[in-house]
C-alpha cells in the first residue's frame, strides 16, 4: 500500500489566529502536493515554554481541535495534528490529536515522557513543572495500515516505539521540537535508529527555527525508511517535507532481516 505523506515545518506565533491561518495555508499546500496523511509540529499553537502552556491550553472540545477536525474533513485527509496544550480536570497535557478523512478524532496521544533535563553548558527545561505525563502508547488504523504517534522526548525511549511496532504500526509520526543543544547531534540519529530498530517508517515533524522565539527549535523535519535511511528532510526554515510511503516495503525489509521475529523475550 502506497501513499504520500507531508510534514508541515512551520513557525508558530503568539497569536492563535495567526498560527491557525499558517496551518490552514500549509495544509492546503500539502494536499495540493498530493499528501493524504499530513503531520503538524509539536506545540504549533502555543509558545514552547512553561510560561504559556496553561494560558494557551484548551479542552479536547475546544476551538483548536475543532479547527483541525475541520481541516481534515475539508481536505479529506488524515491529519496528525502535531501537539497542542490540552487541559482536563485542571491538568495540562502535551497532546497529539489524530483525525480521519471525515474529521473524526481517531487517536489521542499525551506525551508520555516529560522533557526534564539540565544539560551543563546547554539547556535546562522542566516540563513537569507544568505538564502531566500521558500513560500509553498510541496506535490507530487507516486504509493504509496501522500507524503510531508519539511526541518529541518519547523518541528517546526505544520501548515505546517497539511497543507500537509490535502492535502493528508500520509508520510512526513524531511531532517534535528538539533544541539547538541536542538537535545537531541526536535528531537524525534518533529518527534513523527508531526506524531501523523497528523496521518502520519514522516521520518526525519539527517547528521551523525561530531565533527570536522563546524556544529555538532545531528544525530539520525528516522521514526515515525501514532500512534506516533518511529519505526526505528539510533544513531549519519553513518547509513542507514530502515522502512516499510503501507499507509493502516494511514487510519486505522484515522478511529479509527478521529482527522482530528473532527477539529473545525470555532473555529480556
Amino acid at each position: 500500500m502506497k501513499f504520500k505523506t507531508a510534514l508541515c515545518q512551520i513557525r508558530g506565533s503568539f497569536d492563535k489566529e495567526e498560527s491557525k491561518n499558517k496551518v490552514a495555508g500549509t495544509v492546503a499546500a500539502a494536499v495540493s502536493g498530493g499528501a493524504e496523511v499530513v503531520c503538524l509540529p509539536e506545540m504549533w499553537d502555543c509558545p514552547y515554554s512553561n510560561d504559556y502552556f496553561r494560558e494557551y491550553a484548551e479542552p479536547q472540545d475546544g476551538d483548536i481541535v475543532k479547527f483541525m477536525s475541520g481541516l481534515a474533513a475539508t481536505h479529506g485527509i488524515y491529519l496528525i495534528g502535531g501537539s497542542i496544550s490540552e487541559i482536563e480536570d485542571d491538568r495540562i497535557y502535551n497532546t497529539a490529536f489524530v483525525f480521519d478523512r471525515e474529521g473524526k478524532t481517531i487517536a489521542k496521544h499525551r506525551k508520555a515522557h516529560l522533557f526534564d533535563i539540565d544539560v551543563k553548558g546547554g539547556i535546562r527545561f522542566m516540563e513537569s513543572d507544568t505538564l502531566t505525563a500521558g500513560d500509553k502508547a498510541t496506535v490507530f488504523d487507516t486504509e493504509f495500515g496501522r500507524m503510531g504517534v508519539a511526541i518529541c522526548y518519547d523518541i528517546r525511549f526505544p520501548e515505546l516505539s517497539r511497543k507500537m511496532a509490535l502492535e502493528g504500526a508500520k509508520i510512526i509520526y513524531l511531532p517534535a521540537a528538539f533544541n539547538m543543544t541536542t538537535g545537531p547531534v541526536h535528531w537524525d540519529l534518533s529518527i534513523r535508529a527508531r526506524a531501523l530498530d523497528n523496521q518502520v517508517y519514522f516521520a518526525a515533524c519539527s517547528p521551523a527555527r525561530d531565533e527570536e522565539g522563546v524556544y529555538v527549535a532545531y528544525g530539520h523535519s525528516s522521514v526515515a525508511d525501514p532500512w534506516g535511511r533518511i529519505t526526505a528532510a528539510a533544513d531549519e526554515k519553513e518547509a513542507i517535507v514530502y515522502a512516499d510511503i510503501d507499507t509493502d516495503y516494511v514487510d519486505e525489509v522484515r522478511q529479509q532481516l527478521p529482527l522482530l521475529k528473532h527477539r529473545r523475550e525470555e532473555l529480556y
